[in-house]
């Protein structure tokens, strides 16, 4: 079928059709609904060449990712935001573009994709402190929503974050009502406004409880296995090592366990362990009883809300900053337990 025997079953004109179809604002609500469920019940799908030339837009959405951003690009967390992601924009008649560049090259990346036009908007990953490229975009004109936050931005932007700083709390606070007093940090790279937010909400429960910071149970690097094992044993061969370890992500989490059973120590027993961001599609927490005690949100999710929040800034470009803060559930699995006699 197409756009004009579509229009004819509607009763409307091609032109209101392909405008409620497309998002523009001029199209009552009503309208719009009737034409989309219209467009789904028939198997109606638009000539992306034809939207493009009538509208102007490339229907597609830009990813940039630098090279040395190793720490977004090779975690399994990325691609479950790019599977939600995708889902949005497939659904949307959207494509994707993945573009990976020398760091170097990318505000120089951002600027070509505006001035070729080749998208209608872009999805900023990793957001670091004070992250340049939120005024980069706003600069240039390139609609954009950052999957995260970045503190110091000096104007409201478009994001979709969870509460890591939350998270962290109450995972702290669980810990500690367990009676557990020496409690490890395995981080992120504490550049990365997640990881600057997760060490602010372990430390507020600390100090709530009247526990100073000690700085040989706190790590940050990649969160990776093996640098989750490296910063487990290190802490676990102090004289006075942790009853706890908060991780910052499931891989970590997995180095976390492999130092502590290498210690002869039995996890949940003799050490607690909670790690973050256990919904991931291709690896489960466990099946009836997670593995882990967890902080749990959905990443694939985020990257949905992400991607339709994107599509309506590029559909509506004079609507004011959109924010949308997920709350992470705190999840209670065999890794932790009360803290052990001394």
């Amino acid at each position: 079928m197409n756009l004009k025997e579509l229009a004819t079953k509607l009763g409307l004109s091609p032109t209101t059709v392909s405008r409620a179809l497309n998002g523009y604002p001029e199209v009552n609500e009503a309208t719009r609904a009737r034409v989309i469920a219209a467009a789904k019940r028939h198997n109606y799908h638009p000539n992306t060449r034809a939207i493009r030339l009538a509208t102007g837009r490339a229907m597609a959405v830009g990813h940039v990712i630098p090279i040395a951003t190793r720490h977004e690009i090779v975690n399994p967390v990325f691609a479950d935001f790019i599977a939600g992601a995708g889902e949005i924009y497939s659904r949307n008649d959207y494509d994707m573009i993945l573009s990976v560049v020398a760091d170097e090259d990318e505000e120089a990346t951002y600027r070509s994709l505006k001035s070729k036009g080749n998208v209608d908007g872009v999805i900023i990953h990793a957001p670091r402190l004070n992250d340049a490229r939120i005024p980069l975009l706003r600069e240039i004109g390139l609609p954009f929503v950052v999957h995260g936050r970045s503190t110091g931005a000096a104007e409201p932007y478009n994001w979709v974050d969870v509460n890591n700083r939350r998270a962290f709390q109450r995972a702290t606070e669980f810990l500690l009502d367990l009676g557990h007093v020496r409690i490890g940090l395995v981080n992120g790279l504490e550049f990365m406004d997640f990881a600057i937010r997760r060490r602010t909400g372990y430390l507020d429960a600390l100090a709530a409880r009247g526990i100073g910071p000690d700085p040989s149970l706190m790590f940050s690097g990649e969160m990776t296995e093996f640098s989750g094992y490296r910063a487990s044993q290190a802490m676990l061969a102090l004289p006075r090592p942790p009853t706890a370890i908060l991780c910052s992500s499931m891989i970590s989490g997995m180095g976390a366990r492999r130092a502590v059973e290498g210690a002869g120590l039995v996890i949940g027993r003799d050490i607690s362990i909670i790690i973050h961001d256990d919904d991931l599609s291709y690896m489960k927490n466990g099946e009836d009883v997670p593995i882990f005690t967890a902080t749990r949100s959905s990443v694939r999710e985020a990257g949905r809300l992400a991607a339709e929040m994107l599509l309506h800034v590029i559909a509506h470009p004079d609507a004011g900053p959109q924010q949308r803060l997920l709350e992470a559930e705190l999840i209670i699995g065999q890794s932790t337990g009360p803290a052990p006699k001394a």
